[in-house]
């Protein structure tokens, strides 16, 4: 069931996704050769419980960070440890908080002087995606609008959408309906409507949009071990354009 919010609600959810993207921002910030991915995920664990908020990942379904840090062919969902971080690597930092019984979720790729143009261009396109994607989620259009919009962009820039994980809906739950797939014709699935929140959430591969879950049961990594980038946004759904929650 797709859970459609009130005004209280959503006020609620852009306070949880403008912390969620402060404490994004902020460790992008701190992403830098030598730095160790656990280092990272600790100074987010700082700054939401300095928000007054809890990380929405931690012990979510058993997962032991408090953030996810995926680097280069690490899809999604990097448990933070001692891995130091190398000039050339391409960094996802991945952040949920709940704050006020709402959950804010977001993303982004960050290029630790990246020369490869392969790669740079990767890491745009992705974001571009992510764009594209939001541009559709307005009311009257079809879910399946944003997940076109999203495998087109990766698709012209000669990319591969991962099939294999999705967006989702969000609220009080990290997880809600409806999933939000990054490829698919459009004009099908639900018809948007204003208060629907989503987490739209490109993960863009070369190569291959086929995955490898590791021995953790977490880690992602591209099956060709080629890099990945992922770009994430709660979105509530209006009349016009989508109003982006993730903003800090």
């Amino acid at each position: 069931m797709i859970i459609i919010k009130n005004a209280a609600e959503l006020a609620a959810m852009r306070e949880s996704g403008r912390l969620a993207a402060r404490v994004r921002d902020e460790v992008a910030r701190r992403v830098a050769p030598g730095v160790t991915t656990g280092e990272l995920a600790e100074y987010a664990r700082e700054l939401i419980r300095a928000s007054g908020a809890k990380s929405a990942f931690f012990g979510y379904r058993g997962y032991p960070g408090q953030i996810c840090v995926s680097v280069n062919d690490e899809v999604v969902h990097g448990i933070p440890g001692p891995r130091r971080i190398e000039l050339g690597d391409i960094v996802s930092i991945d952040v949920g908080v709940s704050h006020g019984g709402f959950i804010g979720d977001t993303a982004t790729t960050v290029m630790v002087g990246v020369t490869n143009r392969e790669v740079i261009s990767l890491v745009r396109a992705t974001e571009q995606a992510l764009a594209a994607g939001v541009a559709m989620a307005r009311a009257g259009n079809r879910l399946s609008d944003v997940s076109h919009a999203i495998e087109e962009t990766a698709r012209a820039a000669g990319l591969f959408v991962v099939r294999a994980f999705v967006g989702h809906g969000i609220g009080r739950r990290m997880h809600e309906d409806p999933q939000v797939p990054n490829f698919g014709k459009p004009g099908r699935g639900p018809k948007l409507r204003p208060g629907m929140t989503l987490a739209i959430e490109p993960m863009v591969n070369i190569g291959t949009g086929e995955v490898d879950v590791q021995e953790d049961g977490w880690t992602v990594l591209t099956r060709n071990r080629r890099p990945s980038a992922h770009f994430e946004h709660t979105v509530a759904v209006r009349e016009g354009e989508a109003e982006i929650l993730s903003v800090p």
